[in-house]
């Protein structure tokens, strides 16, 4: 069988997804990759046949999306040139990690596809919002990459077609530990929005990864990491807890490592919202703002005794089955 997969790269998650299925995918069939997007820090160890600059997220300084940057640096008649031009029909199976290009172009070479990912989950009305709903964000989630199929994952199973969470293989097989130092992941942030907060609690040590650190280097309680996936793997499995965003792979992992966490979703990233939501749900704590009291808010974080939810870890072989087999049916 000969597999497309498509990965909106926009961040680390939809790759780091892809790279964990790689192996088992090759078990059905050949399977070439289509890269749409250049937010991704992550090291690619993938065979990415095609590429597109596709639709990419800026971010503000401090924790919030750059909308002027995102609709400057679009450019729709690429996209439609990009979607023209992927051999879709060269292929038996089309999955799409919510890409919009690939979406596009399986509507004008009438190609089916498959949307499976953690934004497939959110066909479903049951999947958490919000309490305050975003028309626009709404719009985006079910007009961005429209598929006539939709296999989801989530941190639980709001309807019949959400699957647990992919869990790296290292961290499934993994033994925790609990070395003391907090681990902090929020690609939304730059360094001078939180250094300040971090040293002012000095008996914490803080690993800290960053998109624009290239080597690891110890300054006070804080450790600085370059995005590296193993590294990044060894201190959330060795942690007290991680502070970190609103997005769903490293939230899913945390869990089911049974650390603590605190969500810090992007700010007007209604994907993150409806994640913080789904935490708050499971009692996970959730603010919006890491402000001038940010070392308070820490503070009170570790000293509060909130139980950890458990959840699952999806059983990958069973699920890609479940996949073709559907898919076939179509």
């Amino acid at each position: 069988m000969k597999i497309f997969y498509a990965i909106q790269a926009t961040g680390n998650g939809h790759i780091s997804r892809a790279m964990q299925l790689y192996p088992y995918l090759q078990k059905f069939g050949t399977v070439d990759f289509f890269m749409s997007g250049n937010n991704a820090s992550l090291k690619i160890d993938l065979p990415v046949k095609y590429k597109s600059d596709g639709c990419s997220l800026h971010y503000s300084k401090c924790g919030g999306l750059n909308y002027w940057n995102i609709a400057k640096n679009i450019r729709p008649i690429q996209m439609f040139k990009d979607a023209s031009s992927l051999p879709l029909k060269n292929y038996d199976v089309v999955i799409n990690d919510f890409d919009s290009i690939t979406s596009l172009a399986c509507k004008l070479q009438k190609v089916h596809s498959v949307q499976f990912g953690h934004q497939a989950s959110f066909a479903s009305k049951l999947t958490p919002r919000p309490e305050k709903k975003s028309l626009m964000g709404e719009i985006i989630l079910k007009h961005y990459a429209p598929s006539p199929q939709y296999i989801g994952l989530h941190f639980e199973k709001y309807d019949s077609f959400i699957l647990p969470p992919i869990i790296k293989d290292e961290i499934i097989h993994a033994e925790p530990k609990d070395l003391k130092h907090i681990t902090v992941y929020l690609p939304s942030f730059q360094k001078d929005c939180l250094e300040k907060a971090f040293n002012k609690r000095s008996e914490i040590n803080f690993h800290w990864f960053l998109n624009d650190v290239k080597l690891k280097h110890t300054i006070g309680n804080i450790t600085y990491y370059p995005v590296n996936q193993k590294q990044f793997n060894q201190s959330l499995i060795n942690c007290h807890g991680i502070i970190t965003g609103g997005g769903f792979e490293t939230p899913a992992e945390a869990l089911y490592l049974r650390k603590k966490i605190l969500s810090i979703p992007i700010r007007n990233h209604y994907e993150q919202e409806c994640n913080a939501a789904a935490l708050k749900k499971m009692g996970v704590p959730v603010v919006y703002e890491a402000g001038d009291n940010f070392d308070l808010i820490i503070e009170n974080w570790l000293n509060k005794d909130t139980p950890i939810p458990n959840i699952l870890a999806n059983t990958v072989p069973d699920t890609l089955q479940f996949l073709f087999d559907t898919y076939n049916s179509n």
